[in-house]
């Protein structure tokens, strides 16, 4: 009686409880969805401000780059000796510890009595090592190529420096080169100066909003020069494993980043959601990304959360437990009322309940119930006895008409199956054989040779489609049970004869062939249903794959042979996997054929005393394995 489900005390507390609950909710609903949008939206502009800076402190390294280029050009055209540049490019590395190497190239005809002449200084360690280079073609390379063909200086995309025979530097570079032009205007060639990307990395990381974050760099192409994947850089893009159909927003962000695009955007990343901000890194075809992952923007108010509800979840106990208590003193006059009509809506009707004295409301009503509970046992037993009788009934006519309707049901599509494979094949004989009298003088020899064929395919298609019906009928079951097993068959000649069988009637299908046996090899079997089962996995690999790879294989293990046909294609269906093996199923109730390929192979396999199974681990088509003993 005091138990909360069947309380009204606890009853009107639960529902005083839920409207509660609904206030609750929706003002602290209100409340997260607005604090989200206002982290969120704080989020955004703090790793804003904060890509603004680190994309302020790149340019700024690369401006410094510039400077050292600019400032030291004009020294290169007043001393123009190789003496002189050689000091030149040592000078500007070993002033600027943002330069990984400068070098000095000119044309072939500026020094005629040295011919080609470059000069090349590198920051190694400490110390500052200036060489002239060896002769190769460094006027076909990109640094020298861009300058000379614009005329102006600019930003290589990254590169490795490395050339046979030649100093160069272990890290990836971009080149900051400048063409040098005499007062007659004269080009007489490049003055380059190197930019670590090793060190630019380590200048980037040096700042991150958030303990997980991360920064990647990519140029025009979408290719990574910066990520925390090392694997990843200048080796894949943005767009390599990217399914447009599930991830279209890591394809938008990738186009907005390529065509110089600034903002955020909201993607996921291995699973993860994240916000990415991004903009392009002036006077250059790069733009530099931070992505955060939104556990990360969202934490404190996780923690906000769970304070809150673990608040709130105590709070309504509380009020449940108060609310039970005062409902409960307000109602107690009416428990025994209660008691007594829940003992009767639980089917306890046998038990009688002694009329009472009190004469207000509540003794008349139970008075009232106790009337009608004497009212009540003189009728249940004789409802109870009629009821499980007509149920009886019931239950035996509901189940004989269902039989009945399955029964009807498969035998009306069996026959409208069997009649229409069978119509097909008939029409188009006879179409052919109508045509044939009637034009036969005047049809070519070629025609009337493609039409034969035809109605030969046609004729074979019936025969085998009577056959399976025969198998499949009770006369086919008695023949199969009185097998002869004692053939000795070969198994690559019995392939053979069935990969002909099938071509015969896919010629279009070009079937492999692979044997671990020689083709003395035999087994003790029967060799007709062998080739039957056989040539039905053919023929419905031939007919379901791609039509490019049908292969069918002869393996040896330690108690049998296989026999495997994998193909190409579609693959077999899940839910079809359970049935594939009952009569009469068919993947397609439209395709062609009986639905009995798959069950009859199954049932000659076991006659043989093998085993037919669809290998579940091959994902690129189907793959059945007939297995026999040896």
């Amino acid at each position: 009686m005091h138990k909360i489900p069947h309380s009204l005390s606890s009853k009107l507390g639960v529902s005083i409880l839920f409207l509660s609950i609904l206030v609750f909710v929706a003002s602290l609903g209100v409340m997260f969805v607005q604090s989200r949008l206002l982290l969120r939206k704080k989020a955004t502009e703090r790793i804003t401000c904060v890509l603004d800076n680190t994309v302020l402190r790149v340019r700024s390294c690369m401006d410094r780059v510039e400077t050292a280029t600019n400032s030291n050009g004009w020294m290169a055209l007043e001393y123009l000796d190789p003496d002189s540049l050689l000091a030149i490019t040592h000078h500007v590395v070993r002033v600027n510890p943002h330069v990984n190497g400068c070098s000095i190239t000119t044309e072939p005809d500026v020094f005629p009595e040295v011919g080609p002449f470059s000069v090349y200084s590198i920051r190694e360690g400490d110390s500052v090592v200036t060489v002239r280079e060896a002769a190769y073609d460094y006027y076909n390379q990109v640094w020298y190529k861009l300058p000379k063909t614009h005329a102006r200086p600019g930003w290589t995309d990254p590169f490795n420096d490395y050339n046979e025979n030649s100093l160069f530097t272990k890290n990836i570079i971009a080149s900051y080169c400048k063409p040098l032009y005499l007062n007659n205007g004269r080009f007489i060639g490049v003055i380059s100066t190197d930019l670590s990307f090793k060190r630019l990395k380590e200048s980037i990381a040096e700042d991150q909003p958030y303990p997980h974050t991360y920064y990647a760099l990519i140029n025009h192409e979408g290719r990574y020069i910066i990520h925390p994947d090392s694997t990843k850089e200048f080796h894949k893009t943005i767009f390599e494993d990217l399914d447009a159909e599930t991830q279209p927003e890591l394809v938008a962000l990738g186009h907005e980043m390529t065509t110089g695009g600034k903002g955020n955007m909201r993607v996921t990343v291995n699973g993860t959601s994240c916000l990415v901000c991004y903009q392009p890194v002036p006077d250059t075809n790069w733009c530099l990304a931070l992505v955060i992952p939104d556990r990360e923007i969202l934490q404190p108010y996780y923690r906000l959360a769970y304070v809150i509800m673990a608040l709130i979840v105590i709070g309504l106990i509380v009020i449940l437990l108060i609310t039970r208590k005062i409902v409960a003193q307000s109602i107690m006059p009416l428990h025994q009322l209660l008691a007594q009509s829940q003992t009767i809506a639980e089917g306890y009707y046998d038990e009688k309940y002694a009329h009472t004295e009190r004469d207000d409301a509540v003794g008349r009503l139970q008075n009232s119930f106790a009337t009608m509970q004497e009212s009540i046992i003189r009728h249940v037993s004789d409802i109870s006895r009629v009821a499980d009788e007509a149920k009886l009934r019931n239950d035996e006519l509901i189940k004989a008409t269902q039989m009945a309707e399955e029964a009807d049901r498969q035998k009306t599509v069996f026959i409208q199956n069997v009649t229409h494979q069978i119509r097909t094949p008939l029409n188009i004989i006879m179409g052919f054989a109508q045509v044939l009298r009637n034009s036969m003088g005047e049809i070519p020899h070629d025609e009337v040779k493609k039409i034969v064929d035809m109605m030969d395919h046609n004729t074979k298609t019936l025969s085998r489609m009577l056959l399976m019906l025969y198998d499949s009928s009770d006369a086919g079951v008695s023949n199969e049970q009185r097998m002869q097993k004692d053939e000795m068959v070969s198994c690559n000649e019995v392939v053979h004869e069935s990969i002909s069988f099938t071509r015969e009637h896919f010629p279009e299908i070009n079937v492999k062939f692979e044997s671990e046996l020689p083709d003395t090899y035999r087994i003790r079997t029967n060799g007709l249903y062998l080739m039957r089962t056989l040539r039905e996995l053919l023929n419905n690999s031939a007919k379901y794959a791609d039509g490019a790879y049908v292969l069918i294989r002869v393996q040896e293990t330690a108690q049998t042979i296989r026999f495997i046909v994998e193909d190409h294609g579609p693959g077999m269906p899940e839910a079809y996997q359970k049935m594939m093996y009952e009569p009469f199923t068919k993947v397609n109730e439209l395709s062609e054929g009986l639905g009995l390929g798959l069950p009859l192979s199954k049932r000659h396999s076991r006659s043989l005393g093998g085993d037919l199974f669809l290998d579940t681990s091959y994902h690129d088509g189907c793959r059945f394995i007939l297995e026999l003993p040896k």
